[in-house]
């Protein structure tokens, strides 16, 4: 399965590289990579292929995160949103837009929407308390996803002016338009090191199929796996929605998706569900170039679109396995 995976990373980029108001063929393409195409180069170096790479990124973490999650809590309806990353990272965007930190230092944006990922963590265990329990993480991350939600609300409302909500509000849309190799150089490390936080404590969510206390009695150290797994969710996740706004769905849905070809035990889900996930985002923005419409569509937009009806068949299809 890994194998078919990344053949359609592969296409889903070489496609998300060609598509767009300007179409690039594969002659194009091949003339621009040998120098022989300036016009074609232009296009595919610096507007096209940092775009693709953004969405691969953003896309294999919301994927392994959502997988991650799913296994942790045991809740097939888990995704980073559900322990307020998502939206600590969102409120931290939108404070550096607020203050108007972005237009002064083009990193500001970015570095906020970590730091804000990171706060909701601390929040998080703050309130979860040195408790192992699923239980206690859900409803902790409820309570700091809301909180961080109220923050937004409360800077649209309190916006100088009709620009900076407008600014908000577009920015919370998603969207990976525009994007430079700097963004790309931005969520890297972190989607790097929040997947590989992620991926050391596979063996451990297979664990924790047998409870709380069966992981224990296998020498599982629920609180280290905690650590780690908390962490790696902030800061991949952070780093994915600084430089691509809120795109929701693709945590939820992709590990849907694979499970039905893996053995159902989470750690045979995490690597599938990033390369899934990182081919549903760069399609989706392929499709956002694709459709006609006087202005470009918002990526978070079509993940909802696409995420809501694809997600509830398939969960009436597969509820009975859980």
């Amino acid at each position: 399965m890994r194998v078919v995976l990344m053949l359609a990373v592969i296409a889903a980029a070489l496609l998300s590289l060609c598509v767009g108001p300007v179409a690039l063929g594969v002659d194009r393409v091949a003339a621009a990579v040998a120098g022989q195409d300036a016009t074609a180069a232009t296009i595919l170096f610096q507007l096209r292929l940092p775009r693709t790479l953004v969405a691969l990124l953003v896309g294999a973490m919301l994927g392994i995160g959502g997988a991650a999650l799913q296994g942790y809590l045991r809740n097939p309806l888990a995704e980073p949103a559900v322990l307020g990353a998502s939206n600590g990272a969102a409120l931290g965007a939108v404070v550096a837009l607020y203050f108007g930190w972005a237009a002064v230092w083009p990193l500001a944006l970015p570095g906020m929407a970590i730091v804000g990922a990171l706060a909701a963590l601390v929040l998080l265990f703050l309130l979860a308390g040195c408790g192992e329990s699923a239980l206690t993480l859900i409803l902790g991350g409820i309570a700091v996803s809301m909180l961080a939600g109220a923050g937004i609300s409360l800077a649209l409302n309190l916006s100088p002016n009709p620009f900076a909500a407008m600014e908000i509000a577009t920015w919370l849309l998603g969207s990976i338009e525009d994007r430079s190799m700097q963004h790309v150089w931005i969520a890297l490390p972190c989607v790097a090191i929040g997947a590989g936080l992620l991926l050391v404590d596979a063996r451990a969510l297979d664990a924790l199929t047998l409870g709380e206390d069966g992981a224990r009695a296998l020498g599982v150290d629920l609180g280290r796996v905690r650590l780690r797994l908390l962490g790696g969710i902030a800061i991949g996740v952070g780093g994915a929605v600084a430089v691509s706004g809120a795109i929701g769905f693709i945590g939820l849905i992709v590990p849907h998706f694979v499970r039905p070809f893996t053995d159902r035990s989470p750690s045979a889900t995490l690597v599938p569900s990033a390369l899934a996930g990182a081919v549903l985002l760069t399609l989706a923005d392929s499709a956002v170039r694709l459709i006609p419409t006087p202005t470009e569509l918002k990526l978070g937009v079509v993940t909802a679109l696409m995420g809501v009806p694809v997600f509830l068949v398939h969960l009436l299809r597969e509820r009975r396995q859980w």
